[in-house]
């Protein structure tokens, strides 16, 4: 079967390796990056717009694949709800208490509540581990694309990628 985001919607091993803006494993140890899988070159440049550290490029032509300078990069996460591709999250292995965080963008609803336990999984939709809601936030107002951060076990940092989405109440 082929992979990649072409066949799948999943990038895959491969195109994360080559992609600019994935942080490195040094970076990602040192605290909160962003973590950019814009893995093909369509015509796009909001990340770079969000940036207030100037961390994200796309430069011209707008179908370039962005950047990330990792060294400029604070882990703000203002480039998480304006990707229009859903490709960004931010990840912070140190935390410390052997607990990492994601911040990532969610369009569905019911939103999940501070303080729930939720099902985190990975770029498949497949439940990896319990996840603690720490934050649910909207940078446009009511309506627009939310950034839930999570907190989950720091060993499973390199799979979890998004939640499970959660069951409407009735």
């Amino acid at each position: 079967m082929k992979e990649g985001i072409a066949y799948s919607g999943v990038p895959s091993e491969e195109e994360l390796a080559a992609c600019p803006g994935v942080p490195s494993r040094a970076r990602m140890a040192r605290g909160a990056v962003a973590y950019i899988e814009c893995v093909q070159c369509i015509p796009c440049n909001p990340c770079q717009q969000a940036c207030p550290q100037g961390a994200i490029t796309v430069g011209t032509p707008m179908t370039n694949m962005p950047v990330l300078d990792e060294n400029k990069c604070v882990g703000c996460g203002r480039c998480v709800s304006k990707c229009s591709g859903l490709a960004i999250t931010v990840i912070n292995k140190a935390c410390g208490g052997g607990l990492a965080t994601l911040d990532f963008p969610y369009e569905y609803l019911p939103l999940p509540k501070v303080g729930d336990t939720v099902e985190a999984a990975d770029r498949l939709g497949q439940a990896v581990c319990p996840a603690r809601v720490l934050a649910v936030r909207s940078d446009g107002g009511d309506e627009g694309t939310r950034v839930i951060r999570i907190e989950f076990p720091l060993d499973e940092a390199d799979r979890v990628r998004t939640i499970r989405r959660l069951k409407p109440e009735v």
